[in-house]
């Protein structure tokens, strides 16, 4: 029994008719019958209990109270005379004897109502983010995100893993995206760096002879908003192993996942290990995307050969790609808007034709593809009924463009997607490095920590001219469920000579490396053990497990897109005592 309540709103059964109870929470509904006769639906945490008002007294206890009062309630549970199955308290009701008012809603009317705050403005919910927590179904999402937690904590130690906590306050490093600073008041003109992830951190853990090392940590990034990407901070299943291989850290996520996906996900199926393994260029070829979605059954062709010269303007001297959807049911004015949705997310267009009944190329290009009826149907299987949508541009357009592409036809086509269950892949064989594409120079594509496919013997080749560092795959793979991707993860560069030569082809040389990661460089020079990990997104993954499409929805207290906490007005000016005792001085300027 707990002091202020002998039952929680969503306890009381009809095996409880008769007694003398106690429960408090927040007056979701009241509905008066007469003049003193009303129902009052009283919510807490737990559910909600029907209190029936009978008296003169009762009445006068909750008149002129405004809906969300919280009250207590004493009284007599008794079966109710209409019953609701939808509730399971709906079999009984509460008859008070005592109310007292606990906590007065001041406000007539509510910016929204409580159990339909979803359909609200989502600025208005950020604002009044406590009143929409109210709502079961927004406190559902983060029950889940609770339980989930408390899973991959489970599951971890079960794994031999040791939960540390590694520093907030650190130094600034070059990780791929921007950092947030922090005045340092003691050290005028320095600053710490919140962590952008605990990279660093972990792979000293390991030199530090930590074998099995894990957090539920806190990131934070300065970058924008999107649908599966919180600005400002976020949180992820940090992990590293010592003595460990890539397949090491496969077994373990490949462990611990598959049981949760299954026990709280919303889809029954789930992969089950072993995960597939699929490399980056043939993820890219074969499915238009390094992060894809395998509930989709269709695939990308290549019809470079067949198109690049047929007389359609976008396609010459072009790469171009096709995906063929069988028996498509699809209307021009439907196809249409899949080609305008396409265009929007990807900057591209995309095109099409059909086969029709009689297999003839009809509509979209079909004046320049007709003509190439032959080798078309040989190249693509084409059948009567199938639709062909098609993408160009220099290779990696046409692939991502063509991957939007497949993304759409999936959605529209629900017999080529299976949208109830969790499909998971690791993306293997990543480039180390890429040309950058605002310095045009080489430049890490990931994680400039991963260890280079051959190790010390592939940079050499490179140093030799005899491949091009363009060609250099990492021990580097990402986890991806669903098209979204989970995590990175990689086998880390632990030797200091290869993490030397690795930067040296990005025009860093030794006394760089030494500057930018001094404790990480000098902690190798003591015998570092090789060592591997990944971090996969906890509120990304809690967002597919609720099936939800904005990681906000299972966020507590989330920012808005522009990240700004708009419900503590953050961030916002301070005094000028702060600043001159941070020795800042802030200049306005003119846009």
């Amino acid at each position: 029994m707990m002091q202020s309540r002998t039952h929680t709103c969503g306890e009381l059964r009809l095996a409880d008719a008769g007694k003398q109870v106690k429960i408090v929470g927040w007056m979701e509904n009241v509905r008066e019958v007469g003049s003193n006769f009303a129902f009052v639906v009283l919510r807490d945490f737990y559910g909600t209990t029907q209190v029936v008002i009978e008296t003169e007294d009762m009445m006068a206890a909750i008149h002129g109270l405004n809906k969300e009062s919280t009250i207590s309630v004493e009284g007599v549970v008794r079966e109710r005379s209409s019953k609701n199955p939808k509730l399971p308290t709906g079999e009984i009701e509460v008859v008070p004897s005592k109310i007292e008012v606990l906590g007065r809603c001041r406000h007539n009317s509510l910016p929204f109502e409580i159990n339909r705050s979803r359909e609200a403005d989502e600025t208005m919910r950020l604002k009044h983010r406590y009143l929409d927590l109210r709502n079961p179904a927004v406190k559902n999402n983060i029950i889940l995100r609770c339980n989930v937690v408390s899973a991959l904590r489970q599951g971890m130690t079960e794994q031999g893993f040791l939960e540390i906590t590694t520093p907030i306050l650190t130094a600034s490093s070059p990780e791929g995206a921007r950092d947030y600073l922090v005045p340092a008041r003691k050290h005028p003109g320095k600053f710490y760096a919140l962590p952008q992830a605990p990279q660093q951190f972990k792979q000293l853990l390991m030199t530090s002879g930590f074998d099995r090392y894990f957090q539920i940590a806190p990131c934070f990034r300065d970058e924008d908003a999107r649908g599966d990407r919180s600005p400002g901070e976020f949180y992820q299943l940090d992990m590293e192993m010592a003595f460990a291989t890539q397949d090491d850290v496969f077994s373990v996520i490949e462990t611990v996942f598959p049981p949760i996906f299954a026990k709280y996900g919303i889809y029954n199926v789930a992969s089950s290990a072993p995960f597939r393994r699929i490399p980056f260029n043939e993820a890219l070829e074969v499915y238009g995307s390094d992060k894809p979605d395998l509930r989709i059954d269709l695939t990308v062709q290549d019809v470079t050969d067949e198109l690049h010269s047929c007389g359609f303007g976008p396609f010459e001297g072009q790469t171009v790609k096709a995906i063929v959807v069988s028996d498509c049911k699809l209307a021009r004015k439907a196809i249409d808007k899949v080609c305008t949705e396409v265009e929007v997310q990807s900057g591209n267009k995309a095109y099409w034709f059909k086969v029709d009944e009689q297999g003839e190329i009809v509509g979209g290009i079909a004046k320049f593809a007709a003509p190439l009826k032959e080798q078309l149907t040989a190249k693509l299987g084409l059948t009567p009924g199938c639709l062909v949508g098609l993408t160009a541009g220099k290779k990696l357009v046409a692939q991502k463009t063509a991957g939007v592409l497949r993304n759409k036809l999936g959605l529209a086509c629900p017999e080529h997607m299976d949208t109830e269950r969790y499909e998971f892949c690791w993306i293997v064989d990543f480039p180390m490095y890429e040309i950058g594409e605002e310095s045009g120079e080489l430049e890490f594509c990931h994680n400039p920590f991963s260890m280079p496919s051959g190790g010390m013997e592939t940079l050499l080749k490179v140093e030799r001219g005899e491949i091009d560092a363009l060609d250099i795959t990492a021990d580097q793979y990402d986890l991806v469920c669903n098209g979204v991707e989970l995590s990175s993860g990689a086998v880390r560069n632990h030797d200091p000579d290869i993490m030397i030569k690795a930067f040296e082809l990005v025009r860093l040389g030794e006394e760089d490396v030494k500057a930018k990661f001094p404790a990480m460089y000098n902690a190798f020079t003591y015998g570092a053990p090789p060592h591997a990990g990944i971090a996969p997104g906890v509120d990304r993954m809690v967002m597919l497990l609720a099936g939800e499409a904005s990681i906000r929805e299972i966020i507590p207290f989330p920012m808005n897109k522009n990240a700004q906490d708009i419900m503590m007005d953050a961030p916002s000016a301070v005094t000028q005592k702060q600043l001159d005792e941070l020795h800042i001085a802030v200049v306005n300027v003119e846009e």
